[in-house]
């Protein structure tokens, strides 16, 4: 393997880092997984040979252990994400300063390409700080690195998601799922296929902006009733008026603040509220998988691969239903 180009992946043991890391350990690269926590990322190592795949520490908001991540890499892809509930200041420092931070090391040290997986509706103009830091991330990563490619992706669902898994798990404990922006629309796309567009994309050398959507357009709503339907539970699903929505919202926001973190808000943010206001698509002309060659996987199916374990009876929720009918 030491002939094999090296190719750093930052958040490589993530949600969507592992599905990028794994592709690329098949075809044959040698991998850093450039994580702030590197023993907690032994598990990647098996995705290929001894050797192949190392986690290495680096921090994006450190200057120092991001270049040494870097150093002697002809492919840099940076797959850190973070999530909507945490606090302006942190989404600041990894969106903006860490995407910037990457790009601008990746320049100066000779990386051949540089991939950036932002988000659909990034916007540094959007009132929203999440799209806005993503949007002024996006600017950050061209400027220094101008034949990037930026992948936006939808949604995106998969085992270790932390939407479907979410939603699925209060299912199991209330009789109702409230939601805000219940009528929303997203594109829903698969973890495998924003990882095989990352391999497409540094295989075929491509630059520019990629929006990354499944096959089927849904709302918000509707990909909840396809959550209960495989999951076998009858819930009630209450769209939340948006006022109620936003002192809820106000509310959750200030007693983290005041608590200075101590007690966070996971439920529903006033950022949060701001994204589930717009619908979360493919713009019309965008570039996107058939660009790419690629023909991404509905829901319908792969759903049922992981979401099982949500079901009164987890794995054997079938074979109960079985024989209650013979019983009938």
């Amino acid at each position: 393997m030491t002939s094999a180009p090296i190719i750093t992946i930052f958040g490589g043991s993530g949600f969507v880092g592992r599905y990028v890391t794994q592709r690329f350990a098949r075809a044959g690269w040698r991998i850093r997984v450039a994580v702030r926590r590197p023993n907690e990322a032994h598990f990647v190592r098996p995705y290929g040979v001894v050797g192949q795949v190392e986690p290495v520490q680096a921090n994006i908001r450190d200057e120092a252990s991001t270049r040494r991540a870097i150093e002697g890499a002809s492919v840099v892809i940076n797959c850190v994400a973070i999530g909507f509930e945490d606090t302006r200041g942190r989404v600041v420092e990894v969106q903006e300063d860490g995407a910037e931070r990457i790009a601008r090391l990746s320049s100066e040290l000779g990386v051949k390409q540089l991939v950036h997986i932002s988000a659909i509706g990034a916007d540094k103009d959007s009132d929203s700080y999440y799209s806005s830091t993503k949007g002024t991330g996006e600017a950050a990563v061209l400027e220094h690195f101008p034949s990037a490619a930026i992948l936006r992706p939808s949604i995106v669902f998969g085992n270790e998601d932390k939407f479907y898994n979410r939603f699925a798990n209060m299912a199991r404990f209330m009789p109702i799922l409230p939601l805000v922006g219940a009528e929303t629309k997203f594109q829903p796309v698969f973890v495998d296929d924003v990882a095989a567009a990352v391999q497409t994309v540094i295989e075929g050398n491509k630059t520019g902006t990629f929006e990354l959507g499944g096959p089927e357009v849904q709302t918000f709503r509707a990909m909840m009733k396809d959550m209960l339907a495989v999951t076998r539970r009858r819930r009630l699903i209450l769209n939340l008026p948006m006022p109620i929505a936003k002192l809820m919202a106000n509310v959750l926001d200030f007693v983290q603040f005041v608590s200075f973190g101590w007690i966070p808000n996971v439920m529903i943010t006033r950022d949060q509220i701001k994204n589930l206001a717009v619908d979360n698509v493919v713009a019309e002309g965008a570039n996107g998988f058939a660009e790419l060659g690629i023909e991404p996987r509905s829901s319908d199916g792969i759903l049922e691969t992981y979401l099982y374990s949500f079901r009164p009876y987890g794995q054997y929720t079938e074979l109960t239903e079985s024989a209650e009918g013979l019983r009938d």
